[in-house]
């Protein structure tokens, strides 16, 4: 009974600390489970990388050397966006593009749906990264399979598939 008296400040300190792992063994985690109809938000969404190029600054200096080599050898490095063949498109009509989205993918010389339609997953990807605020719009709102209906003028399949204009 002595050796209780004389250590009972270290049993107290054993019992709380093993009140906090049993708390944190046991505790309920929250579960998240997707369905069809839950949208992915981009931090949702494990994205698989198409390309070479990773997310580091290390891959992001690699990247933007080998542009400037590409520009010193008159080599094209990296695929260039599709360019603009008419007049400009209301890029508003896109479910999730609104005022400043688009007018950041006309600074970017993105100014028609067949634009955006014909983007590669690497080339939507690496717009998407660009996007600052915006970012993770054009998986979440699937803005690419938008403007394949709107370029190919297909209202009706657009509407039936994503909602009115």
């Amino acid at each position: 009974m002595a050796f209780v008296e004389i250590y009972w400040p270290v049993f107290l300190v054993a019992l709380i600390i093993g009140v906090i792992v049993g708390y944190l063994v046991f505790r309920p985690r929250q579960r998240v489970r997707l369905t069809d109809s839950t949208p992915i938000r981009p931090h949702m969404a494990t994205a698989v990388r198409r390309s070479g190029e990773g997310r580091l600054i290390t891959d992001e200096v690699a990247a933007a050397a080998s542009d400037v080599a590409g520009d010193i050898l008159r080599v094209r490095v990296h695929e260039q966006l599709p360019g603009a063949s008419g007049p400009p498109d209301d890029l508003r009509q896109l479910k999730g593009v609104g005022p400043k989205f688009a007018e950041m993918l006309n600074q970017r010389g993105i100014i028609r749906f067949d634009q955006i339609a014909k983007l590669s997953p690497d080339q939507a990807e690496s717009l998407d990264a660009a996007m600052g605020a915006f970012r993770g719009r054009f998986a979440r709102d699937r803005i690419v399979e938008q403007a394949q209906f709107l370029a190919r003028g297909d209202v009706d399949g657009f509407e039936a598939k994503f909602g009115s204009l």
